[in-house]
């Protein structure tokens, strides 16, 4: 989700479905987006590292590991979805019509050459059928579902049609996060969800994106990326131990 502190979201009567999810799963209160504008915290969360990206610019096309090309190479599965992407594997730097358009500045997943185009898929490839999913996945919504260009109201309602299946799914984790706040409040909405994820609010420690990558990546035995080998992961949250990560019975963060 986009541009948005915690307490616009947090309290926010336009937001009850959020507000709901909150109060029955892990709300982590300190957690913390990494610079400004957009694009470089999606890079940050994917491979440790804006890759010297400090603005929205595009395109961008980097040689270098990073989240998806690790799993891969690891013999598990990935795949990023973005509502509008229009077919995929595409490069284009934007498409559709305003306010539900996409932005290739929030698909960090196509500028690495080790990820593969069929990785990267159209929302409208989201599997039906949520045990065929990769072993990870990332969802991305437009530009008015993810509250950049439309209200919290709308992107709320966005993810109550999205994740109440998602979230009965067994074995699995889901996160939501923003990437950034655009006000004085520094701090940033970030949730984990489901089966997994034991209810409870989580303010003793700071989290940011590289600490929401490296608790991925710990999780399923990769390296640590970049800046994500300094960063505190996610820990005490899981109804399992998360190292009990293996195909065919990993959660799916």
């Amino acid at each position: 989700m986009e541009n948005h502190s915690f307490s616009q979201i947090l309290g926010n009567a336009n937001a009850p479905y959020i507000n709901g999810l909150a109060g029955e799963n892990a709300n982590f209160t300190q957690s913390f987006a990494i610079e400004h504008p957009s694009q470089p915290n999606y890079l940050d969360l994917f491979s440790g590292s804006n890759q010297g990206v400090t603005d929205n610019s595009c395109p961008h096309t980097f040689n270098v590991a990073n989240l998806g090309g690790q799993l891969i190479a690891s013999g598990f599965t990935f795949a990023g979805y973005s509502e509008e992407l229009p077919a995929a594997g595409s490069t284009v730097c934007s498409a559709g019509t305003a306010p539900y358009t996409y932005q290739r500045k929030h698909n960090p997943w196509v500028n690495f050459s080790d990820v593969p185009p069929e990785s990267n898929q159209p929302f409208t490839a989201f599997p039906s059928d949520f045990t065929t999913l990769p072993t990870l996945s990332f969802v991305v919504p437009n530009q008015c579902h993810d509250m950049h260009d439309c209200s919290v109201a709308t992107g709320d309602a966005w993810l109550k049609r999205f994740l109440p299946p998602l979230l009965k799914l067994p074995g699995t984790a889901v996160f939501v996060v923003f990437d950034e706040s655009d006000t004085a409040d520094p701090g940033v909405p970030a949730l984990a969800l489901g089966p997994l994820v034991r209810a409870r609010s989580y303010s003793t420690s700071k989290l940011s994106h590289y600490g929401l990558l490296r608790t991925i990546e710990e999780g399923f035995g990769l390296p640590l990326l970049g800046q994500s080998a300094r960063a505190t992961p996610v820990t005490g949250i899981w109804s399992l131990p998360p190292r009990e990560l293996k195909e065919g019975s990993a959660p799916r963060p």
